[in-house]
């Protein structure tokens, strides 16, 4: 909490007005007393949400607490940083893991309130080892700026309708991937099939089985001597195994750095495979032209062959791959063995039509990702700025 400050840095129009400081305990009520918590194996399924520390951990029949209240933690939190808080409208069940406020009327605006709590910091407030607890009689005396009603109204209004937009978009991406998830098993055939389950109106041939090698050509990289510190610094990007997604790099190589190392260049387009690390199995369609490490196969499809259909079904292959080839996540994948992957393939313009249809589900997913990323900075950047 800033010292002498008195107003934030932004406001709606109209507003210009000193903010309060106030307890906690002097501008909301406690309904502690109302919680019950109830055993997983006893809870009787219904609509109602079932809350904890977290957020909703299931859904019951019958209810706590019917109203406008505001959640916070009180032990068991995931997360002391960004510290549990929820705005909740309606039936609701809470266990004895979440603490229960309601601002008191005319006086506090719940929605406010709610994310007036959210950018506090509440772990020094916090006691206990290894599972933290606010202890209800240090909540209520934690101090709180409060303006007028009337601007706590408009505030509350305003993040609740950012947080609703948040949750669209998560939720179309949610569905997005879903549908991607479940039509990357109907649009390329099952195991022991040269079929696929759902088509495209006009296909009707048997796919042919290829080894991976027969249709596209591929190469690995290298990393350029740490130890020469003009091959780094230089105008190529470098292309790690994390980052072949990205449209851009941590590292460059210079020209030196590429031609006295085995790293290789790949073109915007080329299909990357990350062999190793964390990302073992990854695959995307590279958006840049760099230089690759040894831990990132580069593969070309030949020219009656689709990259976004061999990037797709190497992408709905990978937990068989690494299923079968890294044993407990242990180990690496080789480049020999991605080559000799055998894929069944269909005619040339059925998979230019499952490419196209899986790249736009993907563009989809990636526009919804993008809005999230923004409105979420954009919830970040108002809960500093538009509270003291």
């Amino acid at each position: 909490m800033k010292e002498n400050k008195t107003k934030p840095d932004i406001r709606f129009k109209g507003f210009t007005e000193a903010w309060e400081q106030r307890k906690l305990g002097d501008v909301a009520n406690r309904f502690d007393n109302l919680r019950i918590p109830v055993a997983s194996n006893l809870r009787v399924s219904g609509l109602t949400p079932y809350y904890g520390a977290n957020g909703i951990q299931d859904y019951v029949e019958g209810y706590t607490h019917d109203g406008e209240f505001v959640l916070i933690a009180e032990d068991g939190a995931n997360d002391l940083k960004n510290y549990p808080v929820y705005y909740v409208n309606g039936r609701i069940w809470v266990n004895n893991h979440a603490h229960v406020l309601q601002g008191i009327e005319k006086k506090c605006h719940n929605s406010f309130l709610a994310y007036n709590i959210c950018q506090l910091d509440i772990e020094p407030f916090l006691v206990g080892g290894g599972r933290a607890k606010l202890n209800a009689d240090v909540m209520m005396k934690l101090y709180i700026y409060l303006p007028k009603f009337d601007e706590q109204t408009k505030i509350g209004q305003y993040f609740l309708q950012l947080d609703n937009l948040i949750t669209l978009h998560q939720r179309e991406c949610d569905q997005l991937k879903e549908l991607k998830k479940s039509m990357l098993k109907k649009l390329f055939p099952r195991d022991g099939s040269n079929i696929p389950e759902v088509r495209f109106a006009g296909f009707t041939d048997a796919w042919e089985q290829r080894k991976l090698k027969e249709i596209t050509d591929s190469y690995s990289g290298g990393t350029p001597s740490a130890g020469k510190k003009e091959y780094y610094d230089g105008s190529i990007p470098f292309i790690r195994s994390g980052e072949i997604s990205d449209d851009k790099t941590e590292l460059f190589i210079t020209e030196d750095g590429l031609n006295n190392s085995s790293a290789k260049i790949v073109h915007e387009g080329d299909i990357l495979y990350a062999l190793y690390g964390a990302t073992s199995g990854e695959v995307s369609i590279s958006k840049l032209k760099g230089a690759i490490n040894q831990a990132i196969l580069a593969i070309q499809p030949h020219d009656e062959y689709n990259r976004q259909f061999l990037m797709q079904w190497l992408r709905k292959s990978k937990d068989n791959i690494v299923g079968t080839y890294l044993q407990g996540g242990q180990g690496n994948l080789s480049g020999n063995i991605i080559k000799e992957l055998i894929v069944n393939v269909p005619t040339y313009d059925e998979q230019n039509k499952i490419g196209e249809y899986f790249e736009q589900l993907d563009n989809l997913i990636t526009l919804h990702q993008r809005e999230l990323e923004i409105l979420k900075n954009l919830k970040k950047t108002c809960l500093k700025r538009m509270f003291i």
